[in-house]
């Protein structure tokens, strides 16, 4: 259910963008979008969200075009950010900066990096080793010292996440459950 719109003509930008954002579960799947999260069956999984919810969530996001859907005709779907989507970077980056400070009394959850030189990024995005403001394809996440390793039993796509890789790099795990993907992935457009 979206926010009811109590400003007269939309006269607030911040409640126009919780609109399209601000539901349980949304800033989640753009946050998995990011990490390289692309497929139905993986975000559903990932993030133990109802499929019919991830369903509702996707069609919105598409349909204001923060993801497109992407499918190649043999039963692949791959939902992907778009410029829109990916300027959402420094409101995911700021909260989850946030989140570190006030939650996470070991240090950050992940570290940003420069993928150029490796050098850390700053909470304005910045490299502190060459002073750029690294582009979202340019920054690579990993773990940091408040992250806590989960069980060794995790699912492909939580192993992969659980590591460096550059954001928005394809998660690109073989699937032995294409069946479920297409299913997940072909209701989640219409």
């Amino acid at each position: 259910m979206t926010l009811p719109s109590t400003y007269p003509d939309r006269n607030c930008s911040l409640a126009r963008t919780l609109e399209v954002v601000g539901e349980r579960w949304t800033l989640l799947i753009v946050r998995d979008a990011f990490y390289g999260v692309r497929r139905f069956g993986d975000l559903a999984t990932q993030l133990g969200i109802p499929r019919a919810v991830l369903t509702n969530r996707l069609k919105l996001l598409v349909r204001e075009g923060v993801l497109t859907r992407d499918d190649d005709g043999a039963g692949t779907v791959e939902y992907l950010l778009t410029d829109k989507g990916t300027a959402l970077w420094p409101i995911v980056r700021a909260m989850m900066a946030w989140g570190d400070a006030f939650y996470s009394p070991a240090g950050a959850k992940r570290d940003l990096r420069h993928d150029r030189d490796g050098g850390l990024l700053d909470h304005d995005g910045r490299c502190e080793q060459c002073g750029a403001a690294a582009p979202v394809p340019e920054i690579r996440i990993e773990p940091g010292p408040g992250y806590q390793a989960g069980d060794s039993s995790l699912d492909p796509v939580s192993a992969m996440l659980s590591g460096s890789r550059r954001l928005l790099e394809p998660i690109a795990i073989p699937s032995t459950r294409q069946a479920d993907e297409r299913g997940g992935g072909t209701d989640a457009g219409r």
